[in-house]
């Protein structure tokens, strides 16, 4: 219902009670009697402010006088043809604090806006409208009510410091939005309810948007205390309502241990709803209310919620998780010493876990993950994040390093195979108590614009097929209940897995050990398999860094030198040689570092480097097809691309160079020896790059297979050797192995040999 309506209800009470029989036919008829909203020279004054006897009148005008004076001053801030059109105007706090005079004529600006926020706004609702219609020359701008949205509110409160001293205080948070309802309609704030009884009329307040019905009927001579019907007609005013529920912002280095995340509810209406979806990093300025959960025979307990005056989200930002970050004078030094040290990527990459010894290439990898390539905003196919796996045997540091990936990287989240489900990993749908549903965001959605970490990726069965979206479009769809839904998730995913049997079995494929589809294994952009070798001058090695980090003092050797990160190959530069005093950053200069990065560097590729990874891609493609095999595709010549922008900009240049491109193929090399090297230390270029190729025990099953299946159809189990060997071609088994293959077989007595060079398959009877 309109204020305008309100007003004219209360002129038509006075009338009703000289005659109550004198009832009007509808709300239309009351407008008519008063539209004229004007009062102490300003218009709209009274659709703000009711009942001037709970209003100092003098103190208002000139609250109102200021901010009108700051808005002619500022007309550059304000775009009236866009407020009139969406009833809304932001108010920059900062620069409004900036300015002289109006701090000078309203001294108590600030005060006023945290302890009585519905007041202020309404003045600045009102010294706004009054410039819309002073500034309107066509006479078309009417009295309504605007709705001022509050920008760069300080300071930022955390979840945990809200206490009962916040109530009807106006605050500012910050965190991600978990969950979002759908939108409903919210009724104004007076309902005009019809007595069954005597049909007289009254108006009620409904207190903090809870339904409330009269308790007894006003007219004369009516006694009636039910059956009161609501009126529900064209006059009646609504406006959309949405309810978030925002998680604080934590960071696997900050968590409290043995709690789970705060929450709380957040109010929205009007033009806010709909601003965010969950999974969104979001800055929330509103007054802390609540409202009574009380019901029969319980305590008195209440909800707390935040009554929301603006909500900025950061979905719209090329990067989000650079909004968590805030850089300070101390901080830009602070990356201007970094950025100058000598060997920059090699102190990254030592840096990033130095509890573990060695691994240097595979950290190299990771760190080059986490700064990401360069977000290509035309091009909506691509996409600038890479995803790595870490695969072998139990106890060399993949869980520690992946720590340490959450730690750094600007936004993370950590969460363990064996414990985590389809839905919680990608967006969950709930059903409300009144029967709407509404969406949970889950893992990869809370790390949108930075890195999902999965320990125990082995573990998660059940849970693979769920990743293959949001790995490749970086989005994840549900259709549920007759949802169907879109949201982001452009995440890096690092993934740290055991192989099945507890040992890393070179003779079978990556996906044959972590019993993985191989879409899945592709979609990776790098993939290490890492070894347990016994190696006696590493092994000691270990066993001092092991050693060192529990003992309170470092015992000095003798052969303490200072490495200088020079050497020909990437391995060489990045390793730490005996004795040698490795020097680490924080993980906390480390985090804002990468940050600072993601903001502001985005480098290109020169020619000369697309010429080196043109030449390194086409050199393969060329080995295949000699070779009938498949190594690498073109997604792999796009995660060469990514991460030779990653190298450039972990050293803050605009461009990637040749020596980038280099050192990229050799991280690329490195995951294709372990993935390719069979148990003889063979290079097999059969075995794909997607670990979806054939181990040869695998291949000799799949010969007999086939032996047995063509045995059944034609009835007859004697195969001459050519035979055999089109169907050895079939299922990758090369000239050179077939010999030796067909011996095996025939030594096992799978295959025996007769006459003719012929061979009967022992394994079918007819």
């Amino acid at each position: 219902m309109s204020t305008n309506n309100r007003f004219a209800n209360k002129l038509w009470f006075k009338r009703r009670k000289r005659n109550a029989t004198a009832i009007p036919k509808s709300f239309s008829e009351i407008s008519k009697i008063d539209n004229d909203h004007s009062l102490h020279g300003y218009h709209g004054f009274k659709l703000y402010f009711r009942s001037e006897q709970f209003v100092d009148v003098e103190a208002c005008l000139k609250k109102i006088g200021a901010f009108e004076t700051y808005i002619k001053q500022n007309l550059s801030l304000f775009s009236f043809p866009t407020i009139r059109k969406e009833k809304t105007f932001a108010v920059d706090l900062s620069s409004l604090l900036a300015d002289y005079e109006f701090n000078s004529t309203w001294n108590d600006f600030k005060l006023d806006l945290t302890k009585k926020t519905s007041f202020t706004l309404n003045c600045m609702a009102v010294a706004m409208l009054q410039r819309l219609i002073i500034a309107d020359e066509n006479h078309s701008t009417v009295a309504t009510v605007l709705h001022p949205r509050l920008v760069n509110f300080e300071p930022i409160t955390l979840l945990k410091n809200l206490k009962t001293d916040s109530f009807g205080t106006l605050v500012s948070i910050r965190g991600t939005v978990v969950k979002a309802s759908n939108t409903r309609q919210l009724l104004s704030k007076e309902i005009a309810f019809n007595c069954a009884n005597c049909r007289g009329t009254q108006l009620v307040e409904q207190i903090d948007g809870v339904y409330t019905v009269p308790s007894r009927c006003p007219t004369k001579g009516c006694k009636a205390q039910t059956s009161f019907n609501p009126i529900f007609d064209s006059e009646t005013k609504t406006v959309n309502w949405q309810c978030l529920k925002v998680q604080e912002l934590v960071s696997v280095g900050s968590y409290e241990n043995g709690r789970m995340p705060r929450t709380i509810d957040c109010e929205l209406t009007d033009d806010l709803v709909g601003s965010c979806i969950p999974g969104d990093d979001v800055t929330i300025t509103g007054v802390i209310t609540s409202r009574s959960d009380t019901k029969r025979n319980q305590a008195s307990v209440f909800h707390v919620y935040i009554n929301v005056v603006n909500v900025v989200s950061n979905k719209n930002q090329s990067n989000g998780s650079v909004a968590r970050i805030t850089f300070n004078t101390a901080d830009y030094y602070a990356i201007q010493q970094i950025h100058a040290h000598p060997s920059l990527f090699r102190y990254l990459v030592q840096s990033l876990c130095p509890n573990i010894y060695g691994n240097e290439i595979v950290k190299a990898g990771l760190v080059l993950t986490m700064f990401g390539g360069t977000c290509v905003e035309d091009d909506e196919g691509s996409r600038s994040i890479s995803h790595v796996l870490m695969v072998g045997d139990p106890g060399l540091g993949k869980s520690q390093m992946l720590l340490a990936c959450a730690n750094v990287a600007p936004r993370a989240v950590y969460v363990c195979g064996n414990t985590s489900t389809s839905s919680g990993l990608t967006v969950t749908m709930t059903r409300e108590s009144n029967g709407d549903y509404s969406l949970e965001a889950g893992a990869l959605i809370l790390a949108d614009h930075g890195c999902c970490c999965i320990d125990e990726f082995d573990k998660m069965t059940s849970q693979h097929t769920s990743l293959l979206e949001a790995m490749e479009q970086q989005s994840i769809s549900i259709a549920k209940a007759g949802v169907t839904c879109n949201l982001s998730s452009r995440t890096s995913i690092f993934a740290a897995a055991n192989p099945v049997g507890g040992h890393y079995n070179k003779a079978k494929t990556v996906a044959e050990n972590l019993k993985i589809s191989s879409p899945l294994i592709s979609r990776f952009d790098i993939v290490f398999v890492l070894i347990d070798q016994p190696c006696e001058k590493y092994d000691r090695l270990v066993s001092e860094k092991v050693l060192g980090s529990h003992s309170k003092f470092t015992r000095p050797s003798s052969k303490q030198s200072v490495h200088n990160g020079t050497g020909s190959t990437l391995h060489e530069r990045l390793i730490v040689s005996g004795g040698e005093i490795a020097d680490h950053l924080d993980h906390q200069l480390l985090r804002k570092y990468i940050a600072y990065a993601h903001k502001y560097v985005h480098p290109v590729i020169v020619p000369e480097a697309k010429e080196i990874l043109e030449k390194f891609y086409l050199e393969l493609r060329k080995y295949c097809q000699e070779n009938n095999c498949s190594p690498i595709t073109a997604r792999q010549l796009e995660s060469m691309i990514r991460l030779t922008q990653a190298r450039a900009k972990a050293e803050l240049r605009e461009e990637a160079t040749v020596e980038d491109a280099i050192d990229v193929l050799e991280i690329m090399r490195t995951s294709f020896i372990d993935i390719f090297t069979d148990e003889t230390g063979t290079l097999d270029f059969r075995r794909s790059q997607s670990g979806s190729g054939m181990s040869k025990e695998k291949q000799v099953k799949a010969l007999l297979s086939l032996l047995q299946t063509q045995a059944e159809e034609s009835t007859e189990n004697e195969f001459a050797k050519e035979e055999i060997w089109l169907l050895a071609e079939q299922v990758g088994i090369t000239k050179e192995r077939f010999v030796q293959v067909l011996q095996n077989l025939n030594f096992h007595g799978y295959l025996l040999k007769r006459p003719q060079n012929k061979y009967k398959l022992a394994s079918v009877d007819f």
